[in-house]
């Protein structure tokens, strides 16, 4: 309170207190620093989903992209001689964990169809940047009796694969069907051959 120089009354020359505003940027910050948080954790904690995930890609509904190799024994692959046949490519190297955990599926999908004579798929491994010994002792410690294209001319950038494991189907007429990221499992393999055999049959 201060003296008035008229009349000698005392009054107040101090304006009420406005409301205090409070900052907004340590809140904003403060909740993108739990979103993030929270981000890190699922991804931390993430595992490859065990029976695959389908995705899109361009070349589904597709002629095939020419695929030519060699196999482990020798032999010449050939994609498009394949014609005739439902054709399953599994992408891998001998050092993926993924590829390690689902190959017991795989074996178990394969002696399915087999089983299933002409009706049933033709399946093939393709190598990514791995050596003949690798993949070699590889199969030798954990089995599977099918092709592997072991030498070839960049198939997986044919076919857009940026990791493995990858599993492609490509139809008997040579259009592509269906592209699985991740590790896949017999049983949805199984299921996923049926369906498409049912929509193109």
């Amino acid at each position: 309170m201060s003296a008035s120089p008229v009349g000698g009354a005392a009054v107040d020359d101090a304006a009420p207190d406005a409301p205090a505003r409070r900052p907004l940027a340590p809140w904003i910050a403060l909740a993108v620093a739990i979103v993030m948080t929270g981000l890190f954790v699922v991804l931390v904690d993430a595992t490859p989903d065990e029976g695959g995930a389908t995705t899109d890609s361009p070349l589904l509904g597709r002629p095939a992209p020419e695929a030519v190799g060699t196999l482990l024994d020798g032999r010449r692959f050939d994609l498009s001689q394949r014609k005739g046949s439902w054709v399953v490519l599994n992408f891998f190297r001998a050092d993926c964990a993924p590829c390690i955990q689902e190959h017991p599926d795989l074996v178990e999908f394969v002696a399915d169809q087999d089983q299933l004579g002409r009706d049933g798929a033709e399946f093939y491994s393709v190598v990514v940047n791995d050596t003949r010994a690798d993949v070699e002792e590889f199969f030798a410690e954990r089995g599977g009796d099918w092709p592997i294209v072991f030498e070839h001319d960049q198939i997986d950038v044919a076919f857009g694969v940026a990791l493995v494991p990858e599993t492609w189907i490509v139809d008997p007429n040579g259009i592509v069907r269906v592209r699985i990221i991740s590790r896949v499992t017999n049983e949805d393999l199984n299921v996923t051959m049926q369906q498409l055999r049912e929509a193109t049959g």
